[in-house]
This record gives structure tokens, C-alpha cells and sequence, in this order.
């Protein structure tokens, strides 16, 4: 039984929400902070309890003012650490700068990098996220990372729940992400079909070919994240004209930015599946073809684990109850 003892959850402004379901489904009090900002801009943190060794966790995502949400995370830290918090551990559902994981032309900075370095100098002892942008960035840490959190036992579970899984495709929408889809479609034992993407440049498709077959198939896109959603939508018009029933898209991460709404309003998508990593209560009151999945049982069951010492391994395959 979780008794709470010596646990102390703290979020930031930027997802405060999760923080509630969180702490909810544990039965704990949220732990008492002021975190504001001045007038020039400043971040001020002033953590309003003891956590004298606590073992304490501070909840912030990567999305809205994210460099505002990323020096709480580390300020918050580095207020706990001093006040002789007995271990520390950054909760990121969604990892800041995660897609800026290499040098991919000439001068260019790998922030995912800075931002490791960011939260080790402030004193942060573990970093717990969800479907990494890049698997390489938990080799930027010298402190344990969990980052094959996956959305996916409970993506699975929705598909099961909902449709008839001979009637099933999982679908790619990029070869990057052919790893995550064949693992999907393996453990529903469906098919699998991926598309092959060139790019005029970032956020801008010029090319799909569709490879593998979805002619009567329910069509299942799936994605670790939807920013503009222009490849998303691009790619359920080509499903469609190939043939296929239905398109459903499942993200993990919908950060929807600039017209992604409008685009899947417009497109041939039924619905747009993502998970409440990121706010999206906007979203959805905004389009009627976004729905959400609470991954917040998930992050609360890998806190309790992670408080008692036990393995969160068993998460990777199945969704707490």
C-alpha cells in the first residue's frame, strides 16, 4: 500500500493539470510552491515546505514558454537540492529540445545535449520521460534516465477496446519511425506498412510513396509526435486513395502548432489520438476530431515503483490498472 511517506511531488506552470491526476491517483497532497515570475522576466521559485530527505519529484513538460517551463524545472531542483532534498528526479513527459538531438548541418548547437547538462548542474538525480525523440539523448545523462516509457501499452489497449483487430494496419508515416509501428503491430498481430518521405525542408513534405498494403484495412498512423501535423494529414490522403476504410492517426506528443488544427479538421483523418503529455484541453474544445488518452495512471505508477526501488520494466508492456 502507498502511504505517501517521504514523497514529495512539486510541479511548474506548464502542465499543472497532470500534476493533479497524478497526485490524485497516488493520494497524495501536491507539494506547496510559489513559482512566478518578475518583472523583467525572471523565473522566482519558493519551495513552501520542508523536504528535508524527501524524496521529492517536480512534474513540468516541454510545451507553451518552454524555455520559461525548462528554468523551473532546473530552479526547482537546484530550491530542493539546497534545502537537503535526500534524491531528486525531473518528471518531463515531454522532453525540451528533444528533436535538436545532433549537428545536422554546419554550426549547428545539439540542444538536447545543453539541456542534459542543464538539469545535472542543478543537482537533478534521475530524469523520468515518454517516448524519446531520439533514443540517443539518455546517453547524454550520467544520472538514470527512464525514457522507454512508451505511450504504446496504452495506445494498444485503446485499439484493442475499440475496433476489430483482423480489420487493422499499423501505418508509418516516416522509415524513423518503422520501429515503433512493427512493435505496435507485432504485439496486436496485425500487418504493417510505412511510407517513404522526402523533404523540401523542415515541416514541408514534397514526396510520399506508400509501401505495404491497406486496401480495405482500418489504417492506424503512428507517430511519437505531431507538431504542425502536415505529414500526418498527408499522409491519410494517400491511405484513403489506396484504399483504405478508415484513417485514425495516434500520437504521443500532440504539440499541434501553427494551422495543425485546421489541417486535421481538413483532412482525411477520423480522428487524431494523442495523449495528455502536453495540455490539450484547448485542442480538443477546438477540434472535434482530437481525442485524448490519460497517460497520468502510467507516470503515478512509475513514481511509486521508482519510491519503493522496484522496476518499472513491467510498464513497458502493460498499462496500470
Amino acid at each position: 500500500m502507498f502511504t505517501g511517506n517521504g514523497i514529495k511531488i512539486f510541479t511548474g506552470t506548464s502542465h499543472p493539470e497532470l500534476a493533479e491526476i497524478i497526485t490524485r491517483r497516488l493520494g497524495v497532497s501536491l507539494g506547496k510552491a510559489d513559482v512566478t515570475k518578475s518583472g523583467v522576466g525572471e523565473t522566482n521559485v519558493r519551495i513552501t515546505e520542508s523536504v528535508r530527505e524527501d524524496d521529492v519529484y517536480i512534474i513540468n513538460t516541454g510545451c507553451g514558454e518552454i524555455n520559461t517551463a525548462l528554468m523551473e524545472v532546473c530552479i526547482m531542483i537546484h530550491a530542493c537540492k539546497i534545502a537537503s532534498a535526500k534524491r531528486i528526479t525531473a518528471i518531463l513527459p515531454l522532453f525540451p529540445y528533444a528533436r535538436q538531438d545532433k549537428k545536422d548541418k554546419s554550426r549547428a548547437p545539439i540542444t538536447a545535449k545543453l539541456v542534459a547538462n542543464m538539469l545535472q548542474k542543478s543537482g537533478c538525480d534521475h530524469v523520468i520521460t515518454m517516448d524519446l525523440h531520439a533514443s540517443q539523448i539518455q546517453g547524454f545523462f550520467d544520472v538514470p534516465v527512464d525514457k522507454w516509457l512508451y505511450a504504446e501499452p496504452s495506445a494498444i489497449q485503446y485499439i484493442r477496446t475499440h475496433f476489430d483487430l483482423s480489420d487493422i494496419v499499423i501505418v508509418s508515416p516516416d522509415a524513423g519511425g518503422a520501429k515503433r509501428a512493427t512493435s505496435m503491430a507485432d504485439r496486436l498481430g496485425v500487418d504493417f506498412a510505412l511510407f517513404h518521405k522526402e523533404r523540401k525542408k523542415a515541416n514541408e513534405v514534397s514526396r510520399m510513396v506508400l509501401v505495404g498494403h491497406v486496401k480495405d484495412k482500418i489504417a492506424f498512423l503512428v507517430d511519437d509526435m505531431a507538431d504542425t501535423c502536415g505529414t500526418l494529414c498527408l499522409a491519410a490522403k494517400h491511405l484513403s486513395e489506396a484504399g483504405a476504410t478508415k484513417v485514425y492517426a495516434l500520437v504521443t506528443h500532440g504539440i499541434l502548432s501553427g494551422n495543425a488544427l485546421k489541417n486535421v479538421e481538413e483532412s482525411a483523418l477520423e480522428k487524431l489520438i494523442v495523449t495528455n503529455t502536453l495540455p490539450q484541453s484547448d485542442n480538443v474544445a477546438r477540434c472535434e476530431k482530437i481525442e485524448v488518452i490519460d497517460i497520468g495512471n502510467v507516470l503515478a505508477e512509475v513514481i511509486r515503483r521508482s519510491h519503493y526501488g522496484e522496476s518499472v520494466s513491467k510498464l513497458f508492456d502493460e498499462v496500470p490498472y
